[in-house]
């Protein structure tokens, strides 16, 4: 079986020409040996006479001697023409041929820069699953690289025929790792693990020139990084980028974050490598690992039992189960310097660090933890919320604060605002937003109710149903395999502390009531507001509401 890279994508909920790219790439993970590298939506930039020229790569086949065969999909109808292959799109025609040569040349251009890389050898193969091409000999591609309807089944052969894994005489100038570096930095490759996972609509934000990429690339010796970066960022994305380059290198991997839903989607798609060879948990979850790794077992009955489990676990030595070469902790604003001190003692001799916080993003209150000659990396673009959120977002902002930068490429428009005087009128506001939400054209799927308040003071998570909607929320248990238990209704319903870390593509922000728009509120408005990719509504008290309005209408 080929290894695809980015991770996650048979996760990923598309429609149209990227369903057929997601099939495209299951049958190569299927039909391609596993000495095959298969990288997808590869996008790249050429900078030439002053002008930018863009372009897309579909997929790029690298064999095991590091040469590349660049795959050009075009699904649906193609037209024919003096010209060769043509397809069109909105207002405008695309020439197939010259789009693959620009596509090969621009990325050998590349390639040709980068030492390790010279001698890699870069072909193309067109394949158009949809359509079946009537006159190959007119259509500008060599017939020999074109795979249309009529053999689709056949592009894993053809792939294997033109890229084959026996090596050709060896070039002093190819190391094949160092091809698979270049196409891991230099071109985009992280896709964003802030979604929630399987959920996500087709519309994903790759984040261009992100914490994915640049923070990788600095140098120093320890590699001791603090990264204070937004909500959007790409913080998470950068976790899973590091954790994904030591299990590559065969490094022991740690992720640690205080969120257990966080924990739990970050288990699910980073990669697994061999048993043991990498850990993501909470830090709690560690605590616990680390003591039945030495035949105790915590008693969680007791009332200080989690203070109780965090002494002890920093008391117990290091053994080798639990030594790491890479340390990542995420969520660093909610951690303490007593946890800071158990987690990073786990860290090996040469361990990279990563510390990962977003201040706004405090909601226990915990004061900043110090890392002393740790080098800090700050990051304030926010590539996730659409840009009337942004807006709303810093006119509520202290000036003094962390200020947001809108770089999504959605406006999406206002966030739209409903308010209520009790519970039964917020209980139909929310229902009002739900309408709204499904007007706009989201799917149940791609909608997410978040409570301003948690499990224990929430009106609205007492509720099974809303009128006609089923709402499924975590019901407090854990299955025999320690995954959350959830109810059968249609709509996710989650609390703010829950749900941080996490995103939908429609967000419902409910129940905000507050006395006073303080820090905590203010806060608790950011995580809230920031889980929305393209939608936002917020359910707000009659009070909170007139606080909020005259807070924005201070900062026009």
């Amino acid at each position: 079986m080929a290894r695809i890279l980015p991770d996650g994508w048979r996760e990923l909920a598309v429609t149209g020409a990227a369903q057929r790219e997601i099939e495209t790439l299951a049958l190569l993970a299927e039909r391609l040996p596993g000495d095959y590298t298969v990288y997808h939506a590869v996008h790249w930039t050429n900078l030439e006479q002053g002008f930018a020229a863009f372009g897309e790569i579909d997929f790029v086949v690298v064999s095991p001697a590091g040469h590349l065969l660049l795959i050009e999909q075009k699904s649906g109808f193609l037209e024919e023409g003096p010209d060769g292959l043509l397809k069109r799109y909105e207002g405008r025609v695309k020439r197939v041929a010259v789009q693959m040569s620009r596509s090969a040349g621009a990325l050998r251009t590349k390639l040709g820069r980068r030492p390790g890389c010279l001698g890699a050898h870069v072909d193309s193969l067109l394949y158009c699953p949809d359509y079946r091409v009537r006159h190959p000999d007119t259509a500008g591609v060599v017939a020999e690289r074109i795979v249309d309807a009529d053999r689709r089944e056949q592009l894993p052969a053809v792939i294997a025929r033109l890229l084959p894994v026996a090596a050709p005489a060896a070039d002093a100038r190819l190391n094949p790792r160092e091809v698979h570096r270049f196409l891991r930095d230099i071109i985009q490759l992280e896709s964003d693990v802030s979604t929630l996972l399987g959920r996500a609509r087709d519309m994903v934000t790759r984040i261009s020139g992100g914490l994915a990429h640049w923070a990788r690339q600095i140098e120093m010796t320890p590699w001791r990084l603090r990264v204070t970066g937004t909500a959007g960022s790409g913080k998470t994305q950068l976790a899973l980028a590091e954790y994904r380059a030591a299990i590559d290198a065969g490094r022991r991997p740690l992720y640690v974050c205080f969120n257990r839903p966080l924990a739990d989607h970050f288990a699910a798609i980073a990669p697994s490598g061999r048993p043991g060879q990498g850990l993501a948990c909470t830090f709690h979850m560690l605590c616990d690992r680390i003591v039945r790794a030495h035949g105790e077992t915590p008693d969680f009955s007791a009332p200080d039992a989690f203070a109780r489990l965090e002494a002890r676990a920093a008391e117990l030595p290091v053994s080798t189960e639990f030594r790491f070469d890479t340390v990542i902790v995420d969520e660093g604003q909610d951690f303490s310097e007593a946890w800071r001190d158990l987690v990073l003692r786990l860290a090996g001799a040469g361990a990279r660090l990563l510390w990962l916080e977003d201040p706004l993003q405090n909601l226990y209150g915990r004061p900043p933890v110090a890392l002393p000659g740790w080098v800090g990396l700050r990051a304030a673009s926010n590539y996730r919320s659409p840009r009337g959120v942004a807006r709303m977002l810093r006119g509520l902002l202290p000036e003094d604060g962390q200020r947001l930068e809108a770089h999504s490429p959605f406006e999406a428009g206002e966030v739209e605002i409903l308010a209520y005087a009790d519970t039964a009128g917020m209980l139909q506001q929310v229902k009002e937003a739900i309408r709204l939400c499904y007007s706009a054209g989201f799917r149940k799927q791609d909608v997410a109710i978040v409570s301003y308040h948690g499990r224990e003071h929430s009106q609205l998570m007492r509720h099974d149903r809303l009128g006609a909607n089923t709402l499924r929320s975590f019901s407090g248990s854990y299955d025999l395999l320690g995954q959350p238990v959830y109810g059968q209704g249609d709509l996710l319903l989650e609390s703010v502390y829950r749900f941080k870390g996490q995103a939908a593509p429609a967000v419902i922000f409910a129940e905000i009531d507050f006395e006073t728009l303080d820090d905590r509120a203010l806060r608790k408005l950011f995580v809230g507001t920031t889980r929305a990719m393209l939608k936002l509504v917020l359910v707000i008290s009659e009070g909170a509401g007139q606080q909020l309005l005259a807070r924005l209408e201070t900062a026009v």
